[in-house]
């Protein structure tokens, strides 16, 4: 580990660990050592604001701020060591270990440009450090989010596949992203081709769960979709890892009567045309173009917990449908955080939930606990951050059934 500040002229300082004591992150020592040899220093947080007046910190690209619950207390210093940093360009990485959701959201509004939990998810460091640098070169991360141009012409007659929390906190988000990864990702040989749409225009956090940028473009296709191709279709999208790719909400908060049944429809088959399977990520609020997905899915995942709040919707929601004569039999009933196998108590609940209100519930998913979290949070699927995850796993089980499930019936036509 660099003890302090390196003097060597032939190793300047790129870098360096902030924190009250570094042996308490010995796994961010072994990264920084990985990603940044001997050219990193670690400083205590008074330190720090002493050494950004130095010669030796013109050099540095950034600071890795790492703090636990017990540095709560200080969350003043931490903001003035991240504005000073950042007066001087240096980027802030916030490494983060017990720290409230309120104290982390207050350091990453002074200007934390990235945030890893501890213990850090295998090569996490190194892609904030990549995802820091491509930021200073626009060149770079432009190049990271391109699309794959689409094909004029084509017409696969995808399925879509639709995801919607009748409640707020249910996990759809985390559903949608995580099933159109694990269908990306379904086959060894040759996986099909996924497209996520986020129809949620005013809260949508797709972008967010695998640290994507909201384009300009989605505004503008969106509001005319009528002069909607494939080039400009295709210039909305940005592609994750090359094996997704994804229309994030527009970058503003726009109101969900923006577009119109006939603009969903539109976004809809022209998805369908290029995609093996689109999948849809809801708003919550039913609107004027809600009846439109709901016609074009093949399934409707609809997204509840086992609590009050959650029957109340569903509930609703059945009563909405069928009071317009619209097919609620499209719609899958899918329990998050369902109880374990050995919990008969709440196992009798479900029932009873289910029989109440007269629906079926045919998907029950387990709680993915902390993991599911951190992995939005730092921007990756649960098939990267916590592959062996309950949840992910259930939901890799669902993505299989479904390409089996498509499979066979295009081998049957």
């Amino acid at each position: 580990m660099s003890s302090g500040i390196p003097q060597s002229e032939t190793a300047p300082i790129l870098a360096c660990t902030v924190s009250r004591d570094v042996q308490n992150f010995d796994l961010l020592i072994e990264d920084m050592e990985a990603a940044m040899g001997e050219s990193w220093g670690d400083l205590g947080f008074a330190e720090a604001l002493a050494f950004f007046g130095q010669p030796e910190a013109e050099t540095l690209e950034f600071i890795a701020l790492a703090l636990d619950g017990d540095d709560e207390d200080n969350l003043v210093l931490m903001g003035e060591i991240i504005t000073q940093a950042k007066a001087r360009d240096i980027g802030v990485i916030l490494i983060a270990e017990d720290v409230t959701p309120a104290s982390l959201h207050q350091l990453l509004r002074k200007g934390g440009d990235e945030f890893v939990p501890y213990p850090l998810p295998e090569q996490e460091l190194q892609l904030a450090i990549n995802r820091l640098r491509s930021k200073e070169d626009p060149q770079v991360a432009q190049g990271q989010t391109n699309s794959a141009p689409l094909n004029t012409g084509t017409s696969k007659e995808g399925a879509v596949i639709v995801v919607h929390g009748l409640a707020g906190g249910v996990g759809s988000t985390t559903m949608a992203v995580n099933l159109a990864w694990e269908l990306a990702n379904v086959a060894r040989d040759e996986s099909p081709s996924v497209c996520l749409l986020d129809f949620d225009l005013q809260h949508g956090s797709v972008s967010t769960y695998l640290d994507l940028p909201r384009r300009e473009a989605v505004f503008e296709m969106l509001t005319d979709t009528e002069n909607m191709d494939d080039e400009v279709f295709g210039q909305a999208l940005v592609s994750y890892e090359d094996r997704l790719q994804v229309l994030t909400a527009p970058s503003d908060m726009v109101p969900l009567d923006l577009v119109t049944p006939q603009d969903i429809d539109r976004v809809i088959e022209l998805a369908r045309a290029h995609f093996d399977f689109v999948v849809i990520d809801m708003p919550k609020t039913l609107v004027q173009w809600s009846e439109t997905v709901l016609q074009a899915a093949h399934v409707y995942f609809a997204m509840i917990e086992l609590d009050m709040r959650s029957a109340q919707n569903a509930l609703r929601m059945k009563r909405a449908l069928q009071s317009e004569d619209l097919p609620f039999n499209k719609l899958r009933f899918a329990l998050n955080k369902a109880p374990k196998f050995t919990d008969l108590s709440g196992k009798s609940r479900v029932k009873r939930m289910a029989e109440s209100l007269g629906i079926s519930i045919e998907l029950q998913l387990p709680d993915g606990g902390k993991a599911v979290t951190q992995g939005g949070d730092h921007g990756q699927p649960l098939a990267t951050s916590a592959s062996k995850n309950p949840l992910r796993r259930e939901i890799a089980k669902l993505a299989q059934s479904i390409h089996e499930l498509g499979t066979g019936e295009a081998e049957a036509a």
